[in-house]
């Protein structure tokens, strides 16, 4: 039963075709697609691509843009395309948020992920699941499965184009990330990258102290890669968090 996995960000969507809907299932092809060029995804990459059994996504942009994923798919295969809302609880998590379904799905998919993969390497332990995007979030779990609550601060391209508009004179050209930086570019990326850092590493603090266990993190996003090096603390970083987390609530819901 061929599995299509669709991560549908504020800026690019991501996709896989797995074998069938469950964790370690192989991957028989995968892409990534600017929003802006979805339209084109029936002539385009899924043009190439068997017929999926099943599909199921994530998606955070509007539903404008998650119904022209699905216009796509019809023009295609046919297929259904169903998509994870946040609940009180799912494949053994629970949804600690004041009110559940306004969780984003890609933060509660996301976490789902991280968990099985924490629990595949050994006993629960707390969790700190850092998605770094356009926006950052940072999630808290702990040892029962139970997400505690999370930060949302901007990602880097939003906090440069923040100080660019907001003050006078001030330009955003691309720099290094360093200690002690000496011009204007160096100190405007790395106080960015230090500021995501630091919210990370204060959650990180939070759950230390609330469960008295070091806690498990794992770092996950399109931009991912370009934190992990400048973190204090030990960090994984995995880049299907999302679809690993997609796959796990696909097993659970074809079971239930």
């Amino acid at each position: 039963m061929t599995f299509l996995a669709v991560d549908v960000g504020n800026t690019r969507l991501k996709w896989a075709l797995f074998e069938s809907p469950r964790p370690g299932a192989a991957i028989q092809a995968q892409g990534v697609e600017f929003l802006e060029n979805i339209d084109k995804m029936a002539d385009g990459a899924w043009s190439k691509l068997p017929r999926p059994e099943r599909m199921l996504g994530c998606a955070v942009a509007a539903d404008t843009v998650r119904r022209r994923v699905e216009e796509q798919m019809e023009e295609l295969w046919d297929v259904p395309a169903h998509w994870v809302v946040a609940s009180a609880a799912e494949a053994g998590l629970t949804n600690g948020y004041d009110h559940p379904t306004r969780l984003g799905a890609d933060r509660w998919v996301a976490m789902i992920g991280a968990w099985h993969r924490m629990l595949a390497q050994g006993p629960a332990r707390p969790l700190v699941v850092v998605m770094v995007g356009t926006a950052v979030t940072v999630e808290a779990v702990d040892p029962r499965g139970r997400f505690l609550g999370g930060f949302i601060l901007p990602g880097h391209g939003i906090m440069l184009r923040a100080l660019e508009s907001g003050t006078a004179g001030l330009y955003v050209p691309t720099g290094e990330v360093r200690e002690f930086p000496t011009n204007t570019s160096d100190a405007l990326t790395s106080g960015g990258t230090y500021a995501i850092a630091g919210a990370v590493e204060r959650m990180i603090q939070h759950l230390r102290r609330r469960c008295a266990v070091e806690p498990v993190c794992f770092m996950t996003g399109g931009a991912g890669w370009k934190m992990a090096p400048h973190m204090s603390v030990a960090v994984e970083l995995v880049e299907s968090l999302i679809f690993d987390g997609l796959l796990q609530v696909a097993k659970g819901r074809l079971t239930a």
